[in-house]
């Protein structure tokens, strides 16, 4: 188990690419934060199943990256705790889809505040625990359309951009407190999100420039996510890692 005994912070637990996160950090041994934006007995059903399961402990945390006022309670029930935090996975985001000239200012604030604002306070919070314990290893989760610039995401990849400058920035900033900072940046991957937001030729087109020929699995990315968090990757940091079945 590659982070038995480590205590990680997860957002956006409840789908996709995080609730794999979830499992895939449950069964490889760390206690978690999971964090999503709405506590419901669903969620409650999958942390209850995973900590029968993996003989781990699972707190959920409800958090909403566009309010700071739950953004400062989520992170001071976390450091409540008194346990150090090992892990900081920044998976949550929001996605949308529309050419440059139909993206509203108001929608582009909304997109930054959720995937990069809201994800910068909360980090500044969690910071706390790694500074004062000198060591830590944070994943921000980007995207392949960050590095290419895909049409109808002007908003999604300028806002997954910017977290990935910040990375290296603060891979920098927080090298010597032994703090790793580090960016997954997913392909296509089978998750409601991608369904829901990119249509089917746009996939198959893509799918045709891709050397593996398929999407990713969920399991795939968080399995990327857990191998650069864990010890095994401990002289990792201000990198882009491109998770893509080669694009």
């Amino acid at each position: 188990m590659l982070i038995k005994n480590k205590t990680a912070v997860v957002t956006g637990c409840n789908r996709g690419i995080g609730k794999k996160i979830l499992e895939v950090f449950s069964m490889n041994g760390a206690d978690i934060f999971a964090c999503v934006r709405k506590i419901d007995d669903e969620f409650l059903s999958v942390v209850a199943s995973l900590e029968k399961k993996n003989k781990n402990k699972i707190i959920p945390i409800q958090l909403n990256l566009d309010d700071d006022s739950q953004i400062k309670e989520a992170a001071n029930k976390i450091l409540s705790e008194n346990k150090q935090i090992d892990i900081l996975i920044n998976n949550a985001a929001t996605i949308h889809t529309a050419i440059f000239q139909m993206t509203s200012i108001k929608k582009l604030k909304e997109v930054f505040e959720t995937n990069f604002f809201g994800q910068s306070n909360f980090t500044q919070y969690i910071l706390k625990s790694m500074v004062k314990n000198k060591k830590g290893s944070i994943v921000n989760i980007s995207s392949s359309s960050a590095l290419d610039g895909n049409e109808g995401r002007s908003a999604y990849s300028a806002s997954k951009n910017a977290l990935i400058a910040q990375t290296k920035v603060l891979s920098r900033e927080l090298g010597s407190r032994n703090i790793r900072v580090n960016v997954i940046a997913p392909g296509l991957t089978d998750t409601d999100m991608m369904k829901k937001n990119t249509p089917q030729k746009v996939i198959e087109d893509v799918l045709s420039r891709v050397s593996l020929k398929r999407v990713a699995d969920p399991e795939e990315i968080a399995n990327a996510v857990l191998l650069i968090s864990s010890d095994h990757a401990s002289y990792v940091t201000g990198q882009v890692i491109r998770v893509d079945g080669g694009m």
